[in-house]
């Protein structure tokens, strides 16, 4: 990876960090959700997709700006490219789906922007100009959909116990378990078209690289 590379993978760190300890701080000073005291509150943050894209994406960019060189194994490639595609998958159904269902203001709403909104940009345009490449296979992709499914089965084990769903569309209570799998197909389809997109693309971007050197 090259030193601007290193300098965009840092940005990206900063940019999660910023985005969830904000988060943390409004959620904690709030009174209202579902959890009415902490830690409780500031625990349950954690419970979110979006944080955990979020944390995939952090942690996987701050290992490529201490290690630019990294190639990594398939367990470090796996999350590089969740962190990538759950981030992406964030931005889009943040911003399509979510989008105008809390209005926020001050931190909170400076606290989704950067969690929704900037880190999916700089997340996804540091993997498109900044690779590192050629860490992308049809393994990893078929590891790469582990994670989403765990969070999928502890989002609705969970739920079932506490009552408690981080998002409409997987609210088991309003919408049943039909149409909760439902939209979690739908999410699972464009996952998978993401993935299939960015193996694609990865080797594209190797090969023209390999050309031009």
């Amino acid at each position: 990876m090259t030193t601007v590379g290193r300098i965009w993978a840092a940005v990206t760190v900063a940019v999660v960090v910023c985005g969830i300890v904000i988060q943390l701080f409004v959620t904690a000073s709030g009174n209202d959700g579902f959890f009415p005291d902490n830690p409780e509150r500031v625990f349950n943050v954690f419970a979110y997709f979006t944080i955990q894209s979020n944390l995939l994406l952090g942690g996987t960019a701050l290992v490529l700006a201490l290690q630019p060189g990294r190639r990594g194994g398939v367990l470090f490639n796996t999350l590089r490219l969740n962190g990538v595609l759950c981030i992406a998958v964030t931005g889009i159904v943040a911003h399509a789906v979510l989008a105008g269902l809390v209005d926020l203001h001050g931190w909170a709403a400076v606290a989704d922007f950067l969690l929704h909104t900037a880190a999916p940009i700089v997340g996804v345009l540091g993997w498109l100009l900044f690779g590192p490449r050629g860490l992308v296979d049809w393994r990893v992709v078929g590891w790469s959909i582990v994670f989403p499914l765990l969070w999928l089965v502890f989002t609705l084990v969970r739920g079932a116990f506490v009552g408690f769903y981080p998002y409409p569309f997987v609210n088991v209570d309003e919408h049943g378990y039909g149409r909760v799998l439902l939209n979690c197909l739908l999410v699972a389809v464009l996952f998978l078209a993401l993935a299939a997109g960015a193996t694609t693309l990865d080797r594209r971007l190797r090969r023209k690289t390999t050309v031009e050197r």
